[in-house]
């Protein structure tokens, strides 16, 4: 009977620390939004940095709105659960940078097809407008 009763307990334990897991896994802490944001800054970044089609350039500025997007609502849900913060003051600021970002991918959509009309590239190369 002893040894039921210890098959028992260690059965419990390994059920709190599986319920303990998935508990982190539905609530993720602060650090795992940051280490997300920050893939997708970087991502973002190398993609401006390094790719010459403008429309890639255009997704990449994108990602690297939705990574300080992340750190916004992140750091709001973080602020709210110690009772320090606003609890809609980041979703305002998401909001403000979801209406940039929708101004900017129309105006430099706009711009896109106007070159592409023009030159018949979107190539940032090939762009020389400026040059006389």
């Amino acid at each position: 009977m002893n040894h039921f009763s210890t098959s028992l307990a260690l059965i419990f334990q390994e059920t709190s620390r599986a319920s303990t897991a998935i508990e982190s896994i539905k609530h993720p802490d602060l650090s795992k939004f940051l280490v997300i944001a920050a893939i997708l800054f970087i991502i973002g970044v190398a993609g401006v940095l390094t790719r010459r089609n403008l429309l890639v350039i255009f997704m990449s500025i994108e990602l690297i709105l939705n990574a300080a997007n992340l750190n916004f609502i992140a750091f709001s849900r973080y602020l709210q659960d110690t009772g320090r913060g606003d609890p809609i003051s980041g979703q305002i600021f998401t909001v403000f940078i979801i209406v940039v970002a929708a101004a900017e991918a129309a105006i430099g959509l706009g711009i896109v097809i106007a070159l592409y009309r023009n030159r018949e590239t979107i190539w940032v190369d090939e762009i020389d407008l400026m040059k006389w």
